[in-house]
């Protein structure tokens, strides 16, 4: 076990690692204080939240494409360093509105966009930057550690966050998410690595079309990303509708917390099996694990207790953090790492692109035909979009290494 964490005697790798850890455990904090002063703050209504979540969602996705370019022409842990302070920026400003109680939806609306752009930028270097610091046989654990400091800091996050709503207020607590954003970006900035392998100098057009011919090339890669446009889509359901339940009936913000830090310590767990796997055939097993993101959405439809809901939450984050990690492992095995950067960004607007239409619509959705109906929905539509990583064989039998190339006698 102690070998799988000897990565962290790399100091570049030690250095990505620590300012995630700082990032994300600010972040952690930023959903459950930034739903409940939405719902606070604009009567709470479920239409505002899901608008303020979509302009975050949207701002991603549009400019995903161009974070994807940008990492593969520019070095990556300075693009990340730039767009972390953007986003620390735009957090800034949300917390200062809700602070001074003076917090117009357009201008929360406007700030979460600029948000949510900043993260298309940082997301695809992101995904690039370890096949560039840490050494081919050490990239699953790499990848799971950084899972893992993600997980972790969600649970003392999400912990937090119910305490800090409840007692100083949500816009405080958004202040520190933003103040972390400039610490992570100090540690970033400490990181020396050289310029990683670029293409030939072309326009960005060019790159984008060459990045696309890399992506619909390998169907393993497409199918999965249309599956998770489903799955974020439908999540759209319990981020929105999740915490209206919790006003509802479990009993406010500390409740709805309580359920995210379940999904988080699920997440570590799952990091934590992911480390010491190794399958043959990883996709397998990650898109197994998919089926455990359905309980969720028809216990909550029901109103099941609130221990129940964040049992089905624990497993939900133990089949998301496995399904992560051998993804990931997947696409750095599997893609040069000169498109990984591009390759990520389609992966990840695809996966994304539905998120901000379920975020839009599930508020009007469930005024129009209740909440219970709009979470068996979500699921149905959910549990069907499961079935897609089986229809093809190149899902099931992509392997965990390369096959060798074949040598000319």
């Amino acid at each position: 076990m102690l070998a799988d964490f000897s990565v962290l005697r790399l100091r570049s790798y030690r250095y990505l690692f620590l300012s995630q850890t700082i990032s994300l455990l600010g972040s952690a904090i930023a959903p459950v204080a930034l739903a409940f002063a939405v719902l606070d703050d604009r009567g709470g209504s479920a239409s505002a939240l899901g608008f303020v979540l979509a302009a975050r969602a949207l701002g991603q996705v549009v400019f995903l494409l161009l974070g994807g370019v940008l990492a593969d022409r520019l070095p990556r842990f300075r693009l990340m360093a730039g767009s972390n302070l953007l986003a620390g920026c735009a957090e800034g400003g949300i917390a200062v509105m809700f602070i001074a109680h003076a917090a117009p939806l357009s201008a929360v609306i406007a700030l979460a966009a600029v948000n949510g752009s900043a993260a298309a930028l940082f997301l695809p270097a992101s995904k690039g930057v370890i096949p560039q610091i840490v050494p081919a046989r050490q990239r699953q654990p790499a990848t799971a550690l950084m899972r893992l400091s993600r997980n972790s800091t969600a649970i003392i996050g999400s912990a937090v966050a119910g305490v800090l709503v409840a007692t100083i207020g949500s816009g405080w607590a958004l202040a520190f998410d933003a103040a972390t954003f400039v610490l992570a970006t100090v540690l970033i900035i400490g990181i020396r690595v050289e310029r990683a392998d670029r293409a030939a100098p072309s326009t960005m057009l060019a790159d984008l079309r060459e990045g696309w011919q890399e992506f619909r090339a390998r169907s393993w890669v497409w199918l999965l990303v249309v599956q998770f446009a489903f799955v974020n889509g439908c999540f759209a359901a319990i981020n929105v509708l999740g915490p209206v339940l919790a006003r509802q009936y479990m009993g406010g913000a500390p409740a709805w917390a309580a359920v995210l830090t379940a999904t988080a310590v699920g997440l570590v767990s799952g990091s934590l099996l992911a480390i010491r796997l190794r399958p043959r055939f990883p996709l397998r097993i990650a898109a197994a694990a998919t089926l455990g993101f359905v309980p969720p959405f028809f216990l909550l439809a029901f109103r099941a207790p609130l221990w129940l809901v964040a049992a089905s939450m624990f497993l939900n984050g133990v089949c998301g953090d496995i399904f992560q990690v051998l993804w990931d492992t997947s696409l750095q095995t599997h893609i040069p790492n000169e498109a990984l950067a591009r390759i990520s960004s389609y992966d990840m607007i695809g996966s994304f692109v539905l998120g901000p239409l379920g975020l839009v619509a599930v508020g009007p959705l469930s005024a129009a035909f209740g909440i219970t109906p709009t979470l068996i929905g979500a699921g149905a539509l959910l549990t069907l979009a499961t079935a897609v990583p089986w229809l093809t064989r190149t899902i099931r039998d992509l392997p965990a290494v390369p096959a060798p190339a074949a040598t000319v006698p």
